[in-house]
């Protein structure tokens, strides 16, 4: 069967050299992942944390993913959404405060190739029932990634998140899914985060096959609004959400992580 007939119209199979450039993005988003981590804490604003990020970026002659991005142009190098904002809150002098969760989502551009991964990181003393939510969110991405393997196919992924998800009773977002990544932020495939017919369907896993998949879970109803910036989604019934994501490569040894500083060796 010819590649052309083996995937969607679009899809690009990565030749090893070109995920190794990838991989160069993908340190870059760690790196600027890591520093806004660090800061997270009651008092500090989501525009200083779009500070940091920029500053990696410049360190290491990067350009951002996200900066103009679509219609209306995205306004900054990073979505920063805080407490029921899901995805694509855009950071500005909003203080975070203590108990809420904020998700921090990046993408850098190196040499042509993007890399794009988020964590959610916990704004100092949170509830509980919250911090369990980001944890079994963030096991929900890693047990997808497991996934990413040569002789698997994309549902597989989707199949992982739900069976991660689902027995804790969170909202699952369907309608926003992870992406194929490349020179292009968004390629196809998209990568939904659920799998209504099972594993073992779609599109095969083959190596240079690179993807972003991320999850995102609430601790409610999986409604979702569109706020009047235009940009950030949030829950409908105002419960706080999660959203991990990282880039991840189909090499013929399994996934290798492009956006974890040690490839995803240590959770894989």
């Amino acid at each position: 069967m010819g590649l052309r007939s083996r995937y969607p119209r679009g899809v690009t199979v990565k030749t090893p050299e070109q995920v190794q450039r990838m991989r160069a993005a993908g340190l870059v988003v760690a790196e600027a992942l890591a520093r806004m981590s660090e800061a997270v804490r009651p008092g500090i604003t989501t525009g200083d944390l779009d500070l940091i990020a920029r500053g990696v970026l410049e360190r290491h002659g990067a350009t951002s993913s996200f900066l103009g991005y679509g219609d209306p142009g995205f306004p900054a190098v990073i979505c920063a959404s805080v407490g029921p904002e899901v995805v694509h809150g855009i950071p500005g002098d909003r203080v975070l405060q203590e108990g809420e969760l904020c998700s921090l989502d990046f993408g850098a551009i190196v040499d042509g190739w993007h890399g794009d991964a988020a964590v959610t990181v916990p704004v100092g003393q949170c509830d509980p029932a919250v911090l369990e939510l980001n944890r079994i969110t963030e096991e929900s991405l890693w047990a997808a990634l497991r996934t990413v393997r040569p002789g698997g196919a994309l549902s597989d992924i989707g199949a992982a998140v739900e069976a991660t998800v689902r027995p804790h009773g969170y909202g699952l977002l369907d309608d926003y899914t992870g992406h194929g990544i490349g020179t292009s932020m968004h390629e196809p495939p998209y990568v939904p985060n659920t799998a209504p017919k099972g594993p073992g369907r779609g599109m095969p896993l083959d190596v240079g096959i690179v993807l972003a998949v991320e999850p995102m879970a609430t601790l409610g109803l999986a409604e979702v609004v569109t706020l009047a910036d235009e940009w950030t989604v949030a829950t409908a019934d105002g419960l706080q959400a999660s959203h991990w994501e990282h880039t991840v490569a189909v090499t013929p040894d399994g996934p290798w992580v492009l956006t974890a500083p040690d490839g995803g060796a240590s959770r894989l």
